[in-house]
């Protein structure tokens, strides 16, 4: 269970400087309570505002300076390591000098308030520190001066990278949304209703898609494929301005299953619609209805198999976190075990170098962006059959290799149980 923690933000003459549509007073208040402070007190020069404020509350105290840019990198590993039970831990870079945050427990943070309300530098506390905690990485930056905010800027924006990118979306996709996120980091749009735009622009697509002309089809997967660029951008925008929650991750994991769906049927619809239940002879039924109703359940049993998998394994909402391979390791109470993806096998040269290429970067085919690009290029071709056709074999492959894996992970969930140790949830 997370420790109860209030925080004040030291506010100064920079604290109204904007990075990346907040001001780093602004930065500074979620920063704490990303950590999980409930209680954030902003104060000034003028400190009044502490007498009383605790109103005999012993809970730790995190002080947070407001006059540089700030991440939680700064300040997560004070909360995170073991702070004694009464004393000062204060953040420090790899110069060991103090670098704007510290964490007072017991005791402590009572004088540590008190000093702070009769007007004592937070540096001065620092200096009193019983333990040093190093920062890290993209925490801090000065903003001083104009070169020094430019700077802040391009740290800032090297979260952006994810480590779930693959080599196709770092090459077509975000070098188009980050510049559009560096826009729109500016206004007050939220990554939830740039998550609800991506789903009216999907709603578009796939209406257009829908129609017996090829021309429409082409249009609407135009839309699609422009709307999977928008839909970089929701959470771009939610790590730079601190706004993610899981709420909004679980709106932009169904809105991009439900685009899969969708498209898959409005897809079918079109070919239904263009080619006809004659397409393949006389079957006695439609085969473009019939693949779209077996599409609909494999999509559909698929979508449980991998969101099982990544809740019970991973404790996510991102399909790209799904693990086919699975490792039991120690769980934090006795008799208790927790499961986590197993690590990948180390890279090896197993054959020629054109077999090493194929499979590195063939499982990139199966990927919803490499998807999105290949649909637009299939339908250009006028050979939106020959589309559908592919989303209902791939339906069907997809549906065999989770369903595979879903019994492994029910097998060694089951085993667990019955040697008598105690699984403990992903977190």
């Amino acid at each position: 269970m997370a420790m109860e923690l209030d925080a004040v933000v030291l506010s100064s003459s920079l604290s109204r400087i904007r990075i990346a549509g907040l001001s780093v007073e602004q930065r500074a208040v979620r920063v704490a309570q990303r950590v999980g402070a409930t209680r954030v007190l902003v104060v000034g020069d003028a400190r009044d505002e502490l007498t009383g404020w605790r109103a005999g509350r012993s809970c730790p105290v995190l002080v947070v300076r407001a006059d540089q840019l700030v991440h939680p990198p700064l300040v997560a590993p004070l909360v995170a390591a073991a702070a004694p039970a009464d004393g000062l831990a204060v953040a420090v870079g790899a110069d060991d000098r103090y670098a704007g945050a510290f964490l007072a427990t017991g005791a402590t943070s009572a004088r540590v308030i008190a000093a702070l309300a009769r007007g004592d530098s937070d540096t001065a506390l620092a200096a009193s520190a019983t333990a040093r905690v190093a920062h890290g990485d993209i925490a801090r930056h000065a903003i001083a001066t104009p070169d020094e905010r430019r700077a802040a800027h391009r740290m800032l924006y090297r979260i952006l990278i994810k480590p779930q990118d693959n080599a196709i979306t770092r090459v077509l996709y975000r070098p188009v949304s980050r510049p559009l996120t560096r826009l729109l980091v500016w206004t007050p749009i939220t990554p939830n209703q740039i998550s609800y735009l991506v789903a009216a622009l999907v709603a578009l697509g796939c209406w257009l898609t829908a129609h017996a002309s090829m021309n429409m089809a082409i249009a609407g997967t135009a839309v699609i494929l422009g709307a999977a660029y928008i839909d970089c951008c929701d959470g771009e925008i939610a790590r730079l301005k601190l706004m993610s929650s899981r709420f909004g991750a679980w709106i932009d994991t169904i809105v991009d299953e439900l685009t899969s769906v969708g498209y898959m049927v409005a897809l079918g619809w079109h070919c239904h619609l263009a080619y006809g239940r004659g397409y393949f002879g006389e079957l006695g039924f439609d085969p473009w209805l019939a693949a779209i109703a077996v599409g609909v359940i494999t999509f559909g049993w698929s979508v449980y198999c991998v969101y099982y998998n990544i809740i019970v394994v991973v404790g996510s909402a991102n399909s790209q976190d799904y693990a086919g391979n699975i490792d039991i390791v120690p769980g934090r109470q006795p008799n208790s075990v927790r499961l986590r993806p197993a690590a990948p096998a180390p890279s090896t040269d197993r054959g020629p170098r054109w077999w090493v290429a194929i499979a590195t970067y063939a499982p990139y085919a199966v990927r919803r962006d490499f998807i999105s690009w290949a649909a637009l290029a299939i339908a250009a071709l006028h050979a939106s059959h020959i589309l559908f056709i592919g989303f209902a074999i791939g339906g069907l492959v997809t549906a065999a290799i989770v369903t595979i894996d879903h019994v492994k992970l029910r097998r060694l969930r089951g085993s667990i149980v019955r040697g008598g140790q105690i699984l403990e949830s992903a977190s």
